[in-house]
């Protein structure tokens, strides 16, 4: 499928461009969903990367290491661990902007606005549409959902 090859190659360019400020670009994840959702925890920052806690918190520690992440106590359970970006991360994230933008730009080089609105907006839609089939039950009928079996 096109889309999972274009997805491909844009994490493939991510890795690079991660590497060569001797990052990840599951580090560079973080310190983006941080942004704009400061003070989660590693649970629910490893549900929304889809991987287990534990690969989180091996990758707070190397960011927190490097003085861009740092863990506060939640007030209300002594549990768990806030985590929230330093002023250190603000030329990372301008990294990462500056690369977004680049392979925006890339990616759509040669379309006009109204190609690219139009692009967008199929593209949102097939998201919508994936979702309501993943929070859907399983039916014959729903092919996001696994396969029923035959009577």
């Amino acid at each position: 499928m096109v889309l999972t090859d274009a997805a491909r190659l844009v994490r493939t360019l991510a890795d690079r461009r991660a590497r060569a400020q001797d990052m990840t670009r599951a580090q560079w994840l973080i310190l983006f969903r941080l942004r704009s959702a400061p003070g989660m925890n590693q649970r629910e920052l490893a549900i929304l990367l889809e991987v287990e806690p534990i690969s989180v918190g091996r990758l707070v520690d190397r960011l927190e290491a490097r003085g861009l992440v740092e863990r506060r106590a939640d007030p209300s359970d002594r549990r768990v661990w806030r985590l929230h970006l330093t002023p250190a991360a603000d030329p990372v994230l301008a990294e990462i902007d500056a690369a977004r933008a680049l392979f925006d730009a890339q990616a759509t080089r040669g379309l006009t606005e109204e190609q690219r609105a139009t692009v967008i907006a199929a593209l949102t839609r097939m998201k919508a549409n994936l979702q309501a089939s993943a929070t859907a039950p399983a039916t014959a009928d729903n092919p996001g959902s696994p396969p029923v079996a035959a009577a």
